[in-house]
């Protein structure tokens, strides 16, 4: 998860001019052939985006995650779109505009493009918030995307009180592409698979509002990380997912060796979860701190390509 900071970065993301609405259409998220986006590019250009491109697949063979210089969620998903990359999944946790993480008058606005520009590069989105803060964009859903279901991580261990409530849960959309396709034979238990290998499985069972400790049900029910609670696992950051929530996801979205892509990634939980499972990974994250917490979890230290794509981003930006 990410949030807005007003802490001095070593390295200052690049902030393109995007309209609200600029990708809000299903003719303004359709991907052109990368033929015609090289056509259309100049010479200086185009050595830009091979020279990035060639250094960002030469750290996925290496490490099978990379970790990009600090930079704005937008001009992140802009970038990778237009190096051509896709991915099978897109992860999106902001700041829930609510309290910590600061509040932004064109949240909703904003993250429809973010959610737009998403479903460009991934055939999987998952958006997550607070219930209240998630709920109006289920009718806002900026095609080709289509809402798959309504997830909720629910928990009993929130120390803290509101109104005299303690919130005990996060929402977290999961959006896709028409025919993505979902995994749920990897949740099958043993009695499942036998039948299944026989050829006797009726049908695929499919996720349950009731908690199953053997499917993924679309309440995922995992204590926060306080206190002693995945003392392990804890980070620095402020609002840290544990790996279990993020795993159910990605193992239902992700085929074996699949690509994931975290723009706003925190602490780097998504790619704590693809180095455990195999998966290769892009993160990024707006804030200096959390990229450096992310590199210590990881093991990875950040691509040092930050310059280059600064240039190309402004080139784009003047044309």
């Amino acid at each position: 998860m990410t949030q807005l900071s007003t802490k001095k970065r070593t390295s200052s993301p690049i902030h393109l001019d995007f309209k609200d609405g600029d990708f809000g259409s299903q003719s303004s998220v359709e991907i052109l052939p990368q033929v015609k986006v090289v056509k259309s590019i100049p010479p200086l250009q185009y050595d830009l985006r091979s020279s990035l491109k060639g250094k960002i697949d030469d750290a996925l063979r290496h490490h099978g995650i990379v970790i990009l210089p600090p930079n704005d969620v937008k001009a992140t998903i802009f970038l990778l779109t237009h190096l051509g990359f896709s991915f099978d999944v897109t992860m999106l946790d902001p700041w829930y505009n609510k309290g910590f993480g600061g509040i932004q008058d064109d949240y909703m606005p904003f993250f429809l493009d973010v959610i737009a520009m998403s479903g460009t590069v991934a055939n999987h989105v998952f958006f997550w918030g607070f219930p209240e803060i998630v709920a109006p964009f289920v009718e806002r859903i900026p095609a080709p995307l289509e809402l798959v279901c309504w997830l909720t991580w629910y928990y009993k261990n929130n120390p803290s009180v509101i109104r005299g409530w303690r919130s005990s849960q996060n929402a977290c959309l999961h959006l896709a592409r028409p025919g993505a396709v979902l995994l749920p034979e990897r949740f099958l238990n043993d009695k499942q698979k036998a039948l299944a290998v026989k050829g006797k499985l009726r049908y695929m069972p499919g996720p349950t509002s009731v908690l199953d400790a053997d499917f993924p049900p679309d309440v995922v029910e995992q204590p926060l990380l306080v206190g002693f609670v995945g003392k392990k696992e804890q980070t620095t950051h402020p609002s840290q997912k544990p790996l279990k929530v993020y795993d159910r996801l990605l193992q239902m979205t992700v085929p074996d060796n699949g690509f994931v892509f975290d723009p706003m990634c925190g602490s780097g939980t998504t790619g704590a979860v693809a180095q455990e499972r195999g998966f290769r990974a892009i993160l990024c994250d707006n804030s200096e701190e959390y990229t450096q917490i992310a590199e210590q979890r990881l093991g990875i230290n950040r691509l040092e390509i930050g310059e280059e794509i600064e240039q190309l981003l402004k080139e784009y930006d003047e044309r």
